[in-house]
């Protein structure tokens, strides 16, 4: 993979974006568009960028668990799972 074939100029954007969203979409690969030579936005697939935003969710989550572990914030499983069960219990 060569990072500088999904480097493009906003010309090539604005003249060839049926193009461009193809190769997004067939390669997953998201698109750097400049602007006089300057980085100013990436495109990416609609699958892609899910993906990635429910990783970095999934890293958020890990780390306040993290945290939490640390800061002594814990529980045991079984308490919280009777805690579960219970609850369950009173709304039926």
């Amino acid at each position: 993979m060569n990072i500088t074939n999904d480097i493009k100029p906003v010309t090539y954007l604005k003249s060839r974006a049926a193009d461009l969203l193809n190769q997004i979409n067939e390669t997953h690969r998201p698109v750097i568009i400049t602007q006089n030579g300057e980085p100013r936005a990436v495109l990416q697939d609609p699958e892609s960028y899910e993906n990635m935003r429910n990783a970095i969710g999934l890293l958020k989550l890990i780390s306040q668990g993290e945290s939490d572990a640390r800061d002594g914030r814990v529980r045991p499983q079984e308490e919280v799972f009777k805690d579960i069960e219970n609850s369950l219990e009173e709304k039926l």
